[in-house]
């Protein structure tokens, strides 16, 4: 592994200089009927942002995004830009794409240095609405409805708010700085932010429910469910939701110096997990998955970090069993070669194990990331329809099977529904607050 990385948690790639996005946003041909725009999920007017830059217009360029995108300072680090806006810059054909993401983490970065509000709440209108959970749809949900005039109250769990920004991507990715921001820009419109709050053991559904003209569920989901294999309580093996929060707060104990580290699962988390763990000083890092890199979920930016960054890649690989010592400290991890077989309900082939393939790796931490689990718990908490924890909207409102809670971001990612990427998270959030308003605008007007 590169020295260099170890215990190095700095942003991976630095930001634009002023010349170099000054260079950059000159370069944008400012297109009329922009396919960029088309491409960004949330609709910001990209050629509009960057032409205030060239222009030397840093509030107007960041106010222009940050209108569009509420998280949009986390975005401009974290979104696949390559296979959205910048994947349809028309200069693809001709030289290289505008570098979309960069001239926006300038624009932002700048906003968040002058410590400026951008956007300020619209007239009140007498009205209330709960948010549960802070993440991008919640925040972004909170914040188009403080626009409208509502009076709302998010609610969040944990100390801090920002949701999977503030504590599920690596800090050499997203600091958390930059979600708190975003979170901060919410609350100066007027939004109570009630961190440490439980719905459903410190506030229950059905006080929102009475209190609340309507509730946004934007909970996201939970840890990394269980491999179902034995070994997984010996010391060693780690949940990488939590490696990834612990390390992101201060708050890891563990000691991963020269350490022999293998990460169950081959998706965006996975990656974080395994460039986390180079950092906390490993020795040697490997991906196993069950599957081959044509159906790892990671994004293909994302793959190509991982190997700039020494991890290694065990393909067709699944595990059996952990193994540990007498003292309880995992050694090994018992593997299975796997082959595929024809494509199952998800459309994705269906690895099956070759008998008598099994080999032992040897491990010093073993890392699950395999997915979330779903807060059941809460959904049906909110007597909401759903499917194996995913819950059920009407597609064009955000509407759940109770007329007055509606759900946005993970909560209602899986099984065919949603999209897992934070920009998807944020505009879901915006469109839910706009289904929100015409509905309650709607009985208004019925009962006047």
């Amino acid at each position: 592994m590169d020295d260099r990385l170890r215990h190095n948690f700095a942003e991976v790639y630095p930001g634009f200089t002023s010349t170099q996005a000054m260079d950059e946003s000159n370069r944008c041909l400012f297109c009329y009927d922009a396919p960029c725009i088309t491409a960004c999920p949330t609709g910001i007017n990209i050629p509009s942002f960057i032409k205030k830059i060239a222009t030397g217009n840093l509030k107007g360029s960041a106010k222009v995004i940050m209108d569009a995108n509420p998280v949009g300072a986390s975005c401009a680090r974290v979104c696949p830009t390559v296979q959205l806006c910048e994947g349809a810059c028309v200069l693809n054909d001709a030289s290289e794409p505008i570098a979309i993401g960069m001239l926006q983490r300038f624009a932002t970065d700048a906003a968040i240095k002058s410590g400026e509000r951008l956007f300020a709440p619209g007239p009140s209108n007498g009205l209330k609405v709960a948010v549960v959970g802070s993440g991008p749809a919640g925040l972004s949900a909170a914040r188009e409805l403080a626009r409208f005039g509502y009076s709302v109250t998010i609610y969040e769990a944990k100390d801090k708010p920002g949701g999977l920004d503030t504590y599920g991507i690596v800090s050499f990715r997203l600091p958390q700085e930059i979600s708190l921001w975003e979170a901060e820009q919410v609350s100066r419109m007027g939004v109570e932010i009630r961190t440490g709050v439980r719905v459903g053991v410190d506030v229950q559904p059905e006080q929102l429910l009475e209190k609340y003209n309507a509730v946004v569920l934007a909970v996201g989901m939970g840890q990394v469910p269980n491999l179902g294999i034995e070994g997984e309580n010996l010391e060693g093996v780690y949940d990488a939701i939590d490696l990834i929060e612990s390390v992101k707060t201060d708050a890891f104990t563990g000691d991963m110096d020269g350490a022999r580290v293998v990460v169950i699962g081959a998706g965006n988390t996975a990656i974080d997990a395994a460039t986390c763990s180079v950092r906390l000083g490993a020795g040697n890092v490997k991906i196993a998955y069950r599957r081959t890199r044509s159906e790892m979920t990671a994004y293909d930016f994302e793959y190509s970090f991982a190997k700039e960054d020494g991890v290694e890649f065990r393909w067709l690989t699944a595990p059996k069993r952990i193994i540990g010592d007498e003292s309880g400290k995992v050694t090994h991890l018992e593997c299975v070669r796997m082959e595929l077989s024809e494509a199952g309900k998800d459309g994705r082939p269906v690895p099956v194990p070759i008998e008598g393939s099994e080999f032992l790796m040897e491990v010093d931490a073993v890392i699950k990331a395999i997915g979330q689990t779903r807060l059941l718990g809460l959904i049906e908490a909110f007597s909401l329809d759903h499917y194996k924890g995913v819950v059920t909207v009407d597609p064009r409102t955000y509407r759940t099977s109770h007329p007055k809670v509606y759900a946005a971001g993970d909560v209602i990612f899986g099984h065919g529904q949603g999209e897992a990427m934070v920009v998807s998270a944020a505009q879901q959030g915006k469109l839910t607050a706009h289904e929100i308003h015409r509905q309650l605008n709607r009985q208004t007007a019925e009962t006047a």
